[in-house]
């Protein structure tokens, strides 16, 4: 069951057999229904999620009821590691409320990290400490990519840039989400869509 944490980790960094065995021992399975809450907003998030299989969704809700999908997390060859770890990153770092919810969209298997293993980890590797440097700066690249996106791209290289990178998500994301998540309306995608056929 940790077969695809460990291959991805081990990508970043070559952990030896008993440093492995120290992370591996801090490690815990979750699975979660399709629809279930993996994160409340205004909760802290205490646990750093890898996804191992399933799908879910971050997203925010405004004051009028709206939501709007902020991340999508999944695990295939296009995954990135802000695709691979299901958490409101800047509450897990600092241990304050949350500004997302997240939810599965379908039945979802984590690998669960806590804080305190966590800081455990950081005080105990030195090679942990180097892999939470590597996964802030994956999170502010991820921040500002999608800032840079939204103001400096048109919608439709927005959806045909997420049609290239993760095909298979305009299958099994509701129309909805994936149209929120590139800050444009479900019409204007059931548009591109037929466009892009």
């Amino acid at each position: 069951m940790l077969e695809k944490y460990k291959s991805f980790i081990m990508q970043y960094i070559s952990f030896n057999i008993i440093e492995w065995n120290l992370l591996k021992s801090k490690l815990k399975i979750k699975e979660f229904q399709k629809g279930d809450t993996i994160l409340h907003q205004g909760d802290i998030c205490h646990e750093l999620y890898f996804i191992n299989s399933g799908l879910a969704r971050g997203f925010v809700i405004d004051e009028n009821g709206k939501d709007f999908t902020w991340s999508i997390f999944f695990n295939d060859k296009n995954a990135g590691m802000t695709n691979l770890f299901v958490t409101d990153y800047s509450s897990f770092l600092h241990q304050n409320h949350s500004a997302i919810h997240i939810e599965a969209l379908e039945d979802t298997q984590i690998v669960a990290l806590s804080y305190k293993d966590v800081q455990f980890l950081y005080d105990k590797l030195k090679k942990g400490e180097r892999f939470g440097r590597l996964m802030c700066e994956e999170a502010y690249t991820y921040l500002q990519n999608i800032f840079l996106e939204r103001q400096t791209k048109s919608a439709q290289e927005r959806f045909e840039e997420f049609v290239q990178k993760t095909p298979f998500l305009l299958e099994k994301v509701p129309q909805y989400h994936i149209a929120t998540f590139l800050g444009i309306t479900p019409q204007h995608l059931s548009r591109l869509k037929k466009e892009y056929k």
